[in-house]
């Protein structure tokens, strides 16, 4: 008697980095359960869709998403559809509520049990819910490998939660307070990585300088840079998101110290202007901002900066504005991630009633995006002409005999080269540079 098919999970992320790597340990576990992923939802018999209420428009895109799945199941096809993350854990019974198709709806902190929720879904053939927050003292930090992970770099989670009270974001409410994942697992699973043939590990977390600072006896930050760095086989290192309030100087001297530790950082600011960063509760001035770019650049001469910045929150004045485009010109970010403000539900911010007008709000946010994207082009021209030495990632997604890698800038540089070149490490001639990208020859 021949053996069941496998069945096939179909996954579908939005967001941030954090959920890129909840998802890959919810396929590592489903994947040592007997599952195979499938990249085509119409064969699968599970569908995971991972969230984000971070931005409205990610909210918008999975509810687009959902809808044509489910239409997949009103038109006859048995499948399982679930809905993780952080709009699962937000909107809880309510998605399952309108949505009567939906089988199953959890958490963040579901995804350490991803396995038996799935089982008890497909099972019971009845809706599954759990967006309980599990115990701080004994929290479940996944093991299992993603399969995915068998390229030159991958993610490293460190911590989940936060316990910072920013008034615009959700983050707090969807993925609970701060917990530091202990470093010796930390450290195994970069070893795992390793012996997979990663090379590069980009730690992650809410707010990774704040790490190990709530856990009796635990790294701190800094610390947990260095060890990560002594480990065989790591050969760079990146991290991400710095909170500014948190950065030490330990952390700026890791930078000086450790080669491994690439010459680039996302620090978000927010804004500009101290009476916005304020109400945003975020703890710290522009002033304190300026000197952490300064005690960088000083220690590290070559690092480049990305920020996150929100525009038209409420209250912003033109004079606020004008701050947050004087310190963009000051620092001179290489990229940032940039938004209209957008009210959450349930942050404290949503009850703000001085709201700019959507118009001027996406006046600014244009005039902000076009500054940007001359300081990118700028930044990126100054490689031209210049040799880098770049990690190779893979073939090239548009065009045929070339190859990609990253500087430890984190510009990315496509030339041609066979695909045998990839997680070698190989010096590229810059030929010519674009705004988020450049073209080069080796060396």
């Amino acid at each position: 008697m021949s053996a069941p098919p496998p069945r096939r999970v179909y996954f579908r992320t939005f967001g941030c980095q954090m959920n890129e790597y909840d998802t890959g340990k919810m396929r590592a576990q489903l994947v040592a359960d007997g599952f195979v992923e499938t990249l085509e939802p119409e064969e699968a018999d599970v569908i995971l869709l991972n969230t984000c209420s971070i931005r409205e428009k990610a909210v918008d895109k999975m509810r687009s998403a959902l809808g044509d799945y489910r239409s997949m199941k009103r038109n006859g096809k048995s499948v399982t559809i679930g809905v993780a993350g952080c709009v699962a854990q937000q909107e809880g019974q309510k998605l399952l509520d309108q949505y009567r198709e939906l089988d199953l709806v959890f958490g963040p902190d579901g995804v350490p049990h991803v396995r038996e929720l799935v089982k008890r879904a497909i099972e019971t053939r009845r809706p599954v819910l759990d967006t309980d927050f599990l115990d701080l003292d004994a929290y479940p930090f996944v093991s299992d490998i993603d399969p995915a992970d068998h390229g030159v770099g991958a993610f490293v989670t460190i911590q989940k939660g936060c316990d910072n009270k920013c008034t615009f974001c959700i983050v707090p409410s969807t993925r609970g307070v701060e917990i530091s994942r202990p470093h010796t697992e930390i450290l195994d699973e970069v070893r795992a990585l390793v012996d997979r043939g990663v090379q590069e590990i980009t730690l992650i977390g809410q707010n990774v300088n704040s790490y190990g600072l709530k856990r009796t006896g635990e790294l701190t930050f800094a610390q947990l840079l260095r060890a990560v760095a002594a480990v065989p086989g790591v050969r760079r290192i990146r991290y991400t998101t710095s909170h500014p309030r948190d950065m030490g100087d330990d952390v700026i001297e890791a930078h000086r110290d450790l080669e491994v530790l690439a010459p680039q950082l996302h620090l978000p600011v927010q804004s500009g202007s101290n009476r916005v960063l304020r109400r945003m509760k975020r703890f710290y001035k522009r002033e304190h901002y300026l000197d952490i770019v300064a005690k960088l650049r000083e220690a590290r001469p070559d690092i480049v900066l990305t920020t996150d910045i929100i525009v038209g929150f409420p209250g912003e004045t033109d004079e606020d504005f004008a701050d947050t485009m004087s310190l963009l010109n000051e620092v001179r970010f290489v990229g940032a991630f940039s938004f209209k403000f957008s009210g959450r539900p349930g942050t404290p911010a949503l009850k703000l009633k001085d709201w700019v007008e959507p118009a001027v709000a996406q006046e600014r946010l244009a005039t902000f995006q076009a500054r940007q994207r001359e300081l990118s082009a700028e930044w990126m021209h100054t490689l031209q002409g210049t040799v880098q030495n770049v990690l190779v990632e893979g073939p090239s997604r548009h065009d045929e005999g070339v190859v990609c890698g990253r500087t430890g800038t984190n510009a990315m540089i496509n030339f041609p080269g066979p695909v045998e070149l990839v997680g070698e490490w190989v010096d590229v001639r810059v030929t010519r540079a674009f705004t988020h990208s450049a073209r080069g020859e080796l060396a």
